[in-house]
């Protein structure tokens, strides 16, 4: 007796089928597709259908536990630019650069028009190669060290950290700030343009007053700090932060 099997959504004459035949041709489809996924890396069924034996790697790199460069690299110790021996001093051309040449004759020119022409230049960020100028830190007096009131020459924390220079002039700081922050080159020693950031700056140091809050007196103790019973009130800003209002 041949077994039939009925399609309910075709025709009745076109609808029966040898059991047997489409019980073959369904093994046979799966087969085929077992091999597509297998070999398929987008099938979604590919990490559950795909035998694990057929990519060694998939539950572990056999790589990554064993590299011998992973835990140390060989190539560290023998770098010859893996500890660079000018990372802690500044470039020696920069260095002479903004060190007063032998000789050095100022630009000479009249004081109130070198002072609004530093002004300008002052606050032009074409002088520099990043888009910056001398405005851009030192805006209202911002970070001018507490030594910028002392009278010329004298010591610097950049000029002695990055250049090694004990004590500076003002034109030399200048010229400093135009190698390091500005990364540009430095001004020609008897240009109009270093007279005039000079007059300018000079101008400056005149009304410049130190800041008492640039060392916080309340940063080392302060008894807010661990519990703060100032949520809502706070009665130690009066105490903790006198020169707030300063």
């Amino acid at each position: 007796m041949t077994m039939r099997h009925i399609c309910p959504d075709l025709p009745a004459s076109h609808c029966y089928r040898p059991l047997a035949s489409m019980v073959s041709a369904t093994v046979l489809a799966m087969a085929l597709s077992g091999q597509v996924m297998a070999a398929n890396p987008c099938s979604p069924c590919a990490g559950k259908c795909a035998p694990s034996s057929l990519n060694p790697c998939a539950a572990k790199n056999p790589c990554a536990a064993k590299n011998p460069c992973a835990a140390k690299n060989p190539c560290a110790g023998s770098n010859p630019c893996a500890a660079n021996p000018c990372a802690a001093k500044m470039n020696p051309c920069a260095l002479k650069s903004v060190k007063r040449p032998a000789n050095y004759k100022p630009y000479k020119g009249a004081q109130g028009e070198l002072k609004a022409y530093g002004e300008k230049l002052y606050k032009d960020p074409k002088l520099s190669s990043n888009g910056m100028s001398c405005a851009t830190c030192h805006q209202g007096g911002n970070l001018f060290q507490a030594s910028f009131a002392k009278a010329y020459p004298h010591e610097v924390a950049m000029a002695k950290n990055q250049f090694g220079m004990s004590q500076v002039f003002l034109d030399e700081m200048i010229q400093i700030c135009m190698v390091a922050p500005m990364a540009s080159k430095a001004l020609g020693w008897e240009s109009k343009e270093l007279a005039a950031l000079v007059a300018y700056t000079a101008s400056l140091q005149t009304s410049f007053k130190p800041n008492p809050c640039a060392a916080n007196p309340c940063a080392a103790k302060n008894p807010c700090a661990a519990k703060n019973p100032c949520a809502a009130k706070n009665p130690c800003a009066a105490k903790c932060a006198p020169c707030a209002a300063q």
